[in-house]
């Protein structure tokens, strides 16, 4: 698809709608635009910290622990690396 686009004042570009559909670009979704010489390239920003939460819970949850046990477990591995790497 070859399409123009405008700079407006402050720098703000609208991408056509039909390019916000096909690839599901919302408001406030963030992208990285990386500059291939003249070239620029815009990259989805993926959140991972949700992603990473929701793995962590299922982990949790096949582990079959509840979450009083994972945060003991998380304590009792941050003291023995802080022993570890500190001496404590």
């Amino acid at each position: 698809m070859n399409t123009t686009i405008q700079v407006r004042e402050r720098g703000v570009v609208t991408l056509p709608a039909e390019l916000r559909e096909k690839y599901k670009i919302e408001n406030g979704q963030i992208f990285n635009l990386v500059d291939l010489d003249g070239i620029f390239v815009f990259v989805p920003m993926v959140p991972i910290v949700p992603e990473l939460a929701n793995e962590i819970e299922r982990l949790r949850l096949e582990a079959g622990l509840s979450m009083e046990e994972l945060l003991v477990s998380l304590r009792e591995q941050r003291e023995k690396y802080t022993t570890e790497k500190y001496g404590k």
